[in-house]
């Protein structure tokens, strides 16, 4: 009918999960390599404020490549864009520990990509937020990649 709008999509991401994602460093990026075995690589990331999706860069930091396309994780996530993240809070007080599967399907946003200007200056502006070393790495001229949140998995030792 005219006039109407659909309501918004349910959130994926509970307020509990956003604050791990908030207090963690790090998380480990999965994706599947051509033989379909695993590729786990710890990756700096920002979660979208308003929306369940983050943004991993490919940052300056030494890479077994210098082209970011030929990494692994990118050739693996361009040809089979589901991924998984994982992200844990760790403490010798077992009490204390959680853990945070995230399942989404990952794209690369170019620089050169004119549509992905606007979600390529917001994931910048946030990664540098988070990583104070972003701020001299030239996140402009390199791919970032984004996860759209599909499910999430969660356990704690505790509420909180």
């Amino acid at each position: 009918m005219a006039g109407m709008s659909n309501p918004p999509a349910p959130r994926i991401l509970t307020q509990g999960d956003r604050r791990l994602l908030l207090a963690s460093r790090t998380a480990t990026l999965a994706t599947l390599d051509p033989n379909g075995r695993p590729r786990l690589v710890p990756c700096c990331f920002a979660p979208d404020p308003e929306r369940d999706r983050l943004w991993a860069p490919i940052d300056e930091k030494p890479k077994r490549s210098a082209n970011p396309r030929q990494l692994g994780r990118v050739t693996d996530l361009i040809a089979w864009p589901a991924v998984s993240l994982l992200v844990d809070r760790w403490s010798e007080d077992w009490s204390k520990l959680a853990w945070l599967r995230l399942h989404g399907s990952a794209a690369l946003l170019e620089p050169d990509e004119p549509g992905a200007v606007p979600e390529r200056g917001l994931a910048i502006e946030l990664l540098r937020e988070r990583y104070p070393q972003y701020r001299e790495h030239d996140l402009e001229a390199r791919p970032i990649i984004a996860v759209e949140i599909t499910a999430a998995i969660r356990w704690a030792a505790a509420d909180g």
